[in-house]
């Protein structure tokens, strides 16, 4: 009886271990340390970066969105788990990039040149786009003008 309990504990804790260490959630960028996974660039600006989390749990940063758009033609999309941004109106907040709203905006320069900003509110996109101009556009949109040439 003691030895087939050992067992279950046993199995149980590999189990928890190895579901434990494969899970699909963002991953703190570590801003003024963390390089990006694209341009090898240090990513310092929290309004801007982003990330891809694998199904496997396996993190890439990005200093940017652009870059994350460029790079994500590494994987095949069904190995991606998840695609995040950091939402400009809360600096550093990773969010759902493919339920994100984007602005490109000249007046909102991004690290790579791409004036792209990504929200997690449509409304505070559309304020930030009274103020400085450019044009909103969604995850779908986006994923096209980043298309694999």
């Amino acid at each position: 009886m003691k030895f087939e309990y050992l067992i279950y504990l046993t199995v149980g804790s590999i189990l928890t271990f190895f579901v434990s260490s494969c899970a699909v959630e963002p991953v703190p960028i570590g801003y003024g340390k963390d390089a990006c996974h694209f341009c090898k660039m240090t990513i310092v600006d929290n309004q801007h970066a982003a990330e891809i989390v694998t199904k496997k749990g396996k993190a890439f940063k990005y200093d940017a969105i652009e870059c994350m758009m460029q790079s994500r033609f590494d994987w095949q999309e069904a190995e991606i788990g998840l695609f995040l941004l950091a939402d400009y109106a809360t600096p550093g907040k990773l969010v759902d990039a493919t339920k994100a709203t984007f602005l490109i905006s000249e007046s909102l320069p991004s690290p790579m040149g791409g004036n792209l900003s990504g929200f997690e509110n449509e409304s505070e996109a559309r304020e930030i786009l009274q103020e400085n101009g450019g044009e909103i556009i969604p995850w779908e949109q986006l994923k096209t003008r980043y298309s694999k040439k």
